[in-house]
């Protein structure tokens, strides 16, 4: 057996250094003396990546923490699965670079790729962790014992679910109209953020109280 705060600290560490990396698309732009503030306003596509794929990376660093944080035993399998999570989330560095080279080139065509990309890792993303999901909800054992702690307080199984439909409709959908397929690409984002929400909140109300009743 592994220990689940070292398998816990290696994994904070990853998701901090490709938080970190996103930053390096952001580069000094090219221009003309006197027009430097119209030179940044057309990096405007490298700041909405990063921004999403900031936020993206962010939330899914805070699922994987909070759920982590119930693990007491890690498996060899365990172990494996969590590193095929990781991989997946450093893939989402490349499809961001690529949606923002091609909406500052603003080819259609590039366009959809980049986002059809994009929402290809998502899905990979999303399918790592209904198995991280799965693998532990069929091996309890490995979970810590919390009082008055609903079972959805230790992860949400419909969430990786859900999101591996929206990324499909985005895939889809992009083929007809890469406007829309963005649109489902970030709403499957924003889901993750609304189901995080949903999984601190039941997590909150599942703990025991302090405080003034002690």
């Amino acid at each position: 057996m592994f220990k689940a705060n070292r398998i816990q600290a290696m994994s904070d560490g990853m998701f901090a250094i490709l938080i970190t990396i996103l930053v390096l698309d952001f580069k000094l732009p090219s221009y003309q003396e006197g027009h430097l503030f119209e030179a940044m306003l057309d990096q405007w596509p490298i700041l909405l990546a990063y921004v999403v794929s900031f936020l993206y990376i962010g939330t899914l660093w805070l699922f994987h923490h909070d759920f982590f944080s119930t693990i007491a035993k890690i498996t060899p399998l365990l172990n494996a699965i969590n590193l095929l999570v990781l991989f997946s989330i450093t893939l989402i560095n490349y499809p961001t670079a690529l949606i923002s080279e091609t909406l500052a080139k603003s080819n259609a065509t590039d366009i959809r790729t980049a986002v059809v990309a994009y929402a290809f890792v998502a899905l990979f993303i999303s399918c790592t962790f209904e198995i991280l999901y799965r693998y532990v909800y069929r091996h309890p054992e490995l979970k810590l014992k919390r009082e008055k702690v609903d079972e959805e307080a230790y992860f949400i199984k419909s969430d990786p679910i859900i999101s591996v439909v929206i990324y499909i409709v985005a895939i889809i959908t992009s083929f007809f109209s890469v406007w829309v397929g963005g649109f489902f690409l970030l709403a499957g984002i924003i889901w993750h953020a609304i189901a995080y929400l949903r999984l601190s909140r039941k997590v909150t109300a599942g703990l025991p109280k302090v405080g003034k009743n002690q």
